[in-house]
């Protein structure tokens, strides 16, 4: 089995390999959180914590070239899940067992996140701002999205730039515009401040993102909102706002 340290050279190794052939494939899960926090990735650890996939974010123009990309590294395409993902997703495997999903132009999970016109934000990895909306889109979030998404505020700031900071103007724009974003964001990062204390943290790591989750929760409810925000709003929770979705893996 690989040790971490492997897969995140593997990982960046994939990367910079796509990049040196003009493809863009971004990292996304577990990894790309490891990668930008180095200073938490303890907290992955004691969660035992063990990496399976390296998981990308690509172009669907780019499609073929991905596929004949990820041959050369020497993955084998699984063609019954790109046929039952109706191409929006590209499936491979090692014969080593390593694991790799590329997702194509999006995350459509219990939301969708549009990634085409964002991934030059940031390499290795999509951007912080979308890092965090990959995880608190999680409808039923889990106890290694919380970690990961603690790990990022505690290393991260907001800010209103993409490199190293986390763009709070985007996802309150996001947020504003689509009802059912908003209130998944809202109630995950409730979660967040709630099960803060149960981890081992130092006082000033809890209040890091205790005040970094409560001024993002201010500033997502500040973006003026749409009318298909207010009109959706209306409905409320009587009316499912998110699908129902296998998880994603990391």
């Amino acid at each position: 089995m690989l040790t971490q340290e492997h897969f995140l050279e593997k990982a960046r190794h994939i990367s910079e390999e796509a990049r040196s052939r003009g493809i863009e494939l971004r990292l996304l899960g577990a990894l790309a959180f490891r990668i930008h926090c180095p200073q938490f990735g303890f907290m992955q650890d004691r969660l035992g914590r063990v990496f399976t996939d390296i998981d990308f974010v690509g172009r669907s123009n780019q499609r073929e070239a991905i596929r004949a990309f990820m041959k050369d590294m020497g993955f084998r395409e699984d063609f019954e899940v790109t046929v039952l993902y109706g191409g929006d997703r590209l499936t491979f495997d090692e014969p080593g067992g390593l694991h790799s999903d590329v997702f194509l132009d999006a995350l459509d999970f219990c939301h969708r996140i549009e990634l085409k016109n964002r991934l030059h934000l940031d390499f290795p990895t999509i951007s912080l701002a979308d890092l965090l909306l990959e995880k608190l889109q999680i409808v039923r979030i889990n106890e290694k999205d919380i970690i990961d998404t603690c790990m990022l505020l505690c290393e991260h700031d907001l800010g209103k730039e993409d490199k190293e900071s986390i763009d709070a103007d985007f996802i309150a724009s996001r947020c504003a515009q689509d009802w059912g974003l908003w209130r998944t964001l809202t109630m995950n990062l409730d979660k967040v401040l709630g099960r803060i204390e149960q981890y081992d943290l130092a006082s000033e790591d809890r209040e890091r993102v205790r005040d970094r989750a409560k001024r993002l929760l201010s500033r997502i409810e500040a973006e003026p909102k749409s009318l298909s925000w207010r009109m959706r709003a209306r409905l409320g929770e009587r009316v499912k706002w998110y699908k129902d979705v296998d998880e994603l893996k990391g």
